[in-house]
């Protein structure tokens, strides 16, 4: 049974997913809390929602990165929770467990959710306006899925990235980050 099958552990709840462009990331943390898009395309599940889904019952995630080549790869993670909004959304991801896209979240695990109207980053400066989108930044990324979308390579460092995978000058075809119970 492989990583996708839904077997014993359930089915993956998707919580943010690019793949086109056709939905702008660069918002509000009011829009970053309640969700945007749709699930059938770009979409953000919500803070809120994630939240409440991971804070009394522990959940693994996995994330599928493609490029525009065709090569498709996985980051898959022991934990994954987001806190109360009192605690601005703080991330807490596990243990990197393996995937060929390798560990891009690690300088994220611990960080407060940030917007370009809400800047809790480590960074000297605001990184969801210099990112063009919202994201659990430190100072300021390796992990980037909520960025401008650009469809490939591009020197400028606001698209869709996954440092271990491509870089911080590659925009990749489609990220999704996806949930389920660990069993």
């Amino acid at each position: 049974m492989g990583p996708d099958d839904t077997g014993s552990a359930g089915k993956w709840t998707v919580i943010q997913r690019r793949m086109d462009g056709t939905v702008n990331f660069f918002r509000k943390w009011e829009q970053y809390k309640n969700g945007f898009g749709f699930a059938s395309g770009e979409y953000w599940l919500g803070l809120e929602s994630m939240h409440l889904l991971t804070k009394g019952k522990a959940y693994e995630l996995r994330v599928d990165v493609e490029d525009f080549e065709g090569h498709k790869v996985h980051a898959h993670y022991a934990s994954f929770a987001v806190g109360p909004e009192t605690d601005e959304y703080r991330l807490s991801v596990g243990t990197f467990v393996q995937g060929a896209a390798g560990d891009s979240l690690k300088i994220h695990n611990n960080q407060k959710f940030s917007t370009f109207d809400r800047d809790q980053d480590t960074h000297g400066s605001n990184c969801a306006r210099l990112c063009f989108g919202g994201f659990w930044f430190a100072d300021c990324y390796a992990a980037n899925p909520n960025g401008v979308y650009m469809w490939g390579p591009s020197q400028q460092h606001a698209g869709v990235h996954w440092r271990t995978f491509k870089g911080l000058e590659y925009s990749v075809k489609t990220l999704v980050m996806k949930i389920r119970p660990v069993q």
